[in-house]
């Protein structure tokens, strides 16, 4: 099946809603019937501001990229980019052509 891979960047202490970004983004793709996503804490990184971030013994939380990451039909990537578009949060994303499917025998087309 062809569809997308959309990634959204977030600070691992930044909120919406009194929530982690990254759980509200999970959240809300949970609440709007997308299959599935997941988070990823990096090891260090920058962005547009160019300051570094590292995890370290003496950071225990707060600044480290995440990566928060869905694999969609491009009319599911459409809904949710809209949705989150109403929300007033600056989030970066990357949108990227993916082929995905299940490696198990059957009728896989059942699942599509």
């Amino acid at each position: 099946m062809n569809g997308c891979f959309l990634k959204f960047y977030v600070s691992e202490g930044q909120r919406h809603h009194h929530k982690l970004v990254y759980e509200w983004l999970l959240e809300e793709a949970k609440g709007l019937g997308l299959p599935g996503g997941s988070a990823f804490r990096a090891l260090a990184g920058f962005g547009r501001h160019g300051r570094l971030h590292e995890a370290n013994f003496f950071e225990l939380a707060g600044d480290l990229p995440v990566e928060v990451g869905f694999v969609l039909t491009s009319a599911q990537a459409d809904r949710f980019i809209e949705h989150l578009a109403g929300e007033a949060l600056d989030l970066f994303y990357v949108r990227l052509p993916v082929q995905f499917g299940w490696t198990l025998r059957g009728d896989a087309a059942a699942r599509d």
